[in-house]
């Protein structure tokens, strides 16, 4: 699916997805990764939920953003307690959704300016 809107220019937008790939301005990634307006981070370690673990949301809480969108993958699933801890203690607020989801909530929460960050599970096809 593709995804436009004029009020992002000059900001990193999601601007498609389909199955095993995002793509960020134009940029394909087939990797997990982190996204604010102004930074991505192709390199971010889950290659699926189930590899998620508490210093992956160490990483994310680092961001410093204070809405966070966790895209878990082609499903919901909601992570332990423990591993949100991070972000918990920094009184950051979470939203757990599928990944194709996370990404539409965060073009519409980045076009109205807001302070957010996407962390993206892509699931890795082997």
């Amino acid at each position: 699916m593709k995804l436009h809107s004029p009020a992002t220019a000059g900001l990193l937008s999601i601007t498609a997805y389909d199955v095993g790939y995002i793509d960020v301005n134009g940029r394909r990634l087939t990797k997990s990764f982190l996204l604010t307006p102004q930074r991505l981070i192709d390199s971010w370690p889950p290659a699926s939920f189930e590899s998620l673990g508490e210093a992956d949301l160490q990483a994310v809480a680092a961001l410093g953003c204070p809405i966070v969108l966790l895209g878990t993958g082609p499903r919901q699933h909601f992570p332990a307690h423990r591993l949100l801890r991070p972000l918990i203690e920094r009184r950051i607020g979470v939203e757990v959704m599928d990944s194709f989801a996370a990404c539409r909530t965060y073009n519409i929460l980045m076009a109205e300016g807001r302070d957010v960050a996407a962390a993206i599970i892509i699931e890795c096809a082997n």
